[in-house]
């Protein structure tokens, strides 16, 4: 029998082709998926090499990878507690990042504007996510503010949550948003009926809810264009 083959390590690459030097070199964009996999696991183990692990995590896809939780990913052969934290805490970043307003904020103008926005930051997290969009006179764009995580309920998402983060935020209008990780963003009974409170509750405060957009895997769902805002 022939005996196992060697995994391929990072330091028996040339120099100029390991990942953290053509980062250093050529920039970020430059790393396939697999080489920034590489570098947020920093280390492989006897059999598998980082190199090979991230091939594996690559293989699907990243926006599958960003829906796991630590203990999926711990699940995953040769993948150790802190490699999994790493990956979990750099998908969350990526996504906070995403989330923060640059000091030219878009405009949300129409449900398609707050759509592309919320789908690619949104669409593949592991839990259901309820926040709103804080927008100025001109629905540009002030603050994102998630409100609240876990399941969907009266109980957890209350008006004067919302409103006191829209109150922070000086908003003149927001929109309401949360995602369904099944990736079917259609809307269930309670978010209907979570959404006529929270639109009555901003009649009253005197800060209109501008809509509500439900987030799945690649599409949503806004319930002004169906009538329901």
């Amino acid at each position: 029998m022939l005996p196992a083959a060697r995994p391929l390590r990072v330091r028996d690459l040339a120099i100029d082709e390991r990942p953290r030097e053509r980062l250093a070199r050529h920039g970020a964009g430059a790393l396939s998926n697999r080489e920034l996999l590489a570098l947020v696991l920093g280390t492989g183990h006897a059999r598998a090499s980082a190199l090979d692990l991230a091939g594996r995590l690559a293989a699907g896809g990243l926006r599958e990878l960003a829906g796991h939780a630590v203990s999926d990913l711990q699940a995953i052969a040769g993948l150790g507690p802190a490699q999994a934290t790493r990956l979990v805490a750099a998908f969350e970043l990526g996504a906070r990042a995403a989330a923060e307003p640059v000091a030219d904020s878009p405009a949300f103008d129409s449900p398609a504007a707050a759509g592309r926005w919320l789908v690619p930051r949104y669409g593949a997290r592991p839990l259901e996510v309820f926040g709103m969009l804080a927008l100025d006179t001109r629905h540009r764009l002030r603050r994102a503010v998630e409100v609240s995580q876990g399941c969907l309920t009266s109980s957890l998402v209350h008006p004067r949550e919302v409103f006191r983060e829209a109150v922070v935020a000086r908003a003149a209008s927001v929109i309401l948003f949360h995602n369904h990780p099944s990736g079917d963003p259609e809307p269930s009974a309670e978010d209907l009926a979570l959404t006529r409170r929270l639109c009555q509750a901003g009649a009253l405060m005197g800060i209109p809810v501008l809509d509500h957009v439900i987030v799945g895997a690649a599409r949503f769902v806004s319930l002004k264009e169906r009538g329901q805002v």
